[in-house]
């Protein structure tokens, strides 16, 4: 029999008949508070369980199951999450991050599909092959994460602190990152012949002084009033791209085609290998 406790006045909230929480069924449970340092619930199914600040810290949630989960200010810090279950096809039964802690989790591989995480703490987690694909993110923090091969289709960034992250090889296709941060951020590839892909995404506004986009695919991508200070774009495809207002002072445009870049306003006279057509060296 394993009794789950609340953190702060050690009152009993729910008691399973186990001998352990691997597996076990915690559907609707409430479980607000709840002191779940350092358990193990490989494979638990959390389904629609109230888990309000509740502490998870160090917790093995490994294939758990948590769609429709609360964890608002849950403190998931160094939680094994790889393969968990917290996103759905709806957003009203993806399950609730906001304000979370999951600095250094691991979520590899993790479905996270329409969760809503505002001003959660992801800080140095791993997202490697993560589906984050409609995820909101507003006002979150994950820099310094690794997401390699993360799929953050449509995500909402908007105002995320993304700096140092390394997103090789990542799908941010239609994602809003209006005023992100993203200042030395890798969005370069770890194969010879890859590239990451920001299509359609909108990065108005947003910090990515010093980061590495060589090679990255960013057609008909906002970069309006961006600042690209010391950006490395060599052989990036921007066809379509809006760069207009953008601080390029010092990017690299090594092998760029800028035929069809909107660059009114854009001081490319402080860039580097930057090839302007003929009919656009009268532009301001």
């Amino acid at each position: 029999m394993v009794e789950i406790k609340h953190h702060e006045t050690g009152q009993i909230l729910e008691i399973v008949e186990s001998d352990s929480l691997v597996g076990a069924d915690l559907r609707d449970m409430q479980l607000n508070g709840a002191d779940l340092r350092e358990a193990d619930l490989t494979g638990a199914n959390l389904s629609s369980s109230d888990l309000i600040g509740a502490l998870l810290c160090g917790a093995r949630l490994v294939d758990a199951t948590l769609i429709g989960a609360n964890l608002k200010d849950a403190d998931l810090s160094s939680a094994n999450l790889t393969r968990a279950r917290l996103g759905a096809e709806h957003a009203s039964r993806a399950a609730m991050l906001n304000g979370a802690n999951l600095s250094h989790a691991q979520l590899v591989c993790a479905d996270l599909r329409r969760v809503e995480s505002r001003f959660a703490n992801l800080r140095s987690a791993n997202l490697t092959h993560a589906d984050l694909c409609d995820t909101d993110f507003h006002g979150s923090d994950l820099s310094h994460v690794i997401a390699l091969k993360a799929l953050f289709i449509k995500a909402n960034l908007r105002e995320a602190e993304l700096c140092c992250a390394d997103l090789r090889d990542c799908h941010l296709n239609d994602a809003n990152l209006v005023r992100a941060s993203l200042h030395h951020a890798d969005l370069t590839s770890s194969f010879p012949d890859g590239f990451t892909v920001i299509n359609l995404a909108n990065l108005e506004g947003a910090d990515l002084r010093g980061a590495k986009l060589r090679n990255v695919s960013a057609q008909d991508t906002n970069f309006r009033h961006a600042n690209l200070t010391d950006v490395d774009f060599t052989n990036a495809i921007l066809g379509g791209a809006i760069l207009q207002r953008a601080d390029v002072t010092n990017a690299d445009f090594s092998g760029v085609e800028l035929a069809t870049v909107t660059m009114e306003f854009a001081n490319f006279s402080k860039a580097r290998n930057a090839v302007i057509p003929t009919y656009k060296k009268h532009l301001r």
